[in-house]
């Protein structure tokens, strides 16, 4: 998944005309272009399309190299695509999460699952891994409650719960990722979020910290994050 800051840019990048108009004449032509074909595409100077160009190469949606196969002369510079996925939402929404959590639970469920259990379980693994990746970087060594939280926090930002510290020892979620899902079935996609946290403070190794159901404000998480001591 690429950063906010990275996504922003390449949005920021299409909100141009020229540039826009390039970008989908190069998604659309399947071979890599050149700088002449580009301004060709869109009625501008061979100078000008270079540096949209390269403008749409510095926010990583396309990327250059210099075409050398059965040219003569010098290398004419040609363009093309990334592989990388842009998206943005506001306020975050992240069913990407949601959809890996449902297609591992699918491959590996056991004959004696249901598929809801499957799920859960899978939820909760899915947390600890992104808990242990967190401990694994931040090195934090034994963790209290409040340490523990902030951990929590920056990790939880990052898959859009937008935390928020209403106490040393309560981080409340303002934002649910799987919303409108979460709408269309609250039983199961709240059951996955919690065990998702669940599994995210058990990956972190937080002692003190458990998961409670609130009621959820429009938009906001069901869950938050509390001490326990």
């Amino acid at each position: 998944m690429t950063s906010e800051r990275a996504t922003i840019s390449a949005v920021a990048a299409l909100d141009e005309d020229l540039r826009h108009g390039m970008y989908a004449f190069i998604r659309g032509a399947h071979h890599p272009v050149t700088r002449e074909e580009a301004a060709a595409a869109v009625g501008i100077s061979r100078k000008l399309a270079a540096f949209h160009l390269d403008k749409l190469v510095t926010a990583g949606l396309l990327r250059a190299r210099y075409e050398t196969a059965g040219k003569v002369g010098r290398a004419p510079k040609v363009y093309e695509p990334t592989p990388t996925d842009f998206s943005i939402t506001i306020p975050p929404r992240r069913p990407d999460v949601l959809s890996a959590i449902l297609i591992d639970a699918v491959v590996s469920a056991t004959p004696s699952e249901s598929a809801k259990d499957a799920a859960l379980r899978t939820a909760a693994q899915h947390g600890e891994e992104a808990g242990a990746a967190e401990r694994a970087r931040t090195r934090p060594g034994r963790l209290g409650a409040e340490r523990g939280l902030t951990l929590a926090g920056e990790v939880l930002a990052r898959h859009g719960f937008e935390p928020s510290r209403e106490t040393p020892v309560c981080l409340r979620l303002r934002n649910c990722p799987f919303h409108p899902l979460a709408a269309r079935a609250p039983d199961l996609v709240c059951g996955l979020t919690r065990n998702f946290l669940t599994g995210v403070l058990g990956g972190l190794a937080v002692p003190g910290v458990a998961t409670a159901a609130v009621p959820p404000p429009a938009g906001g998480c069901c869950v938050e994050l509390r001490g326990t001591n």
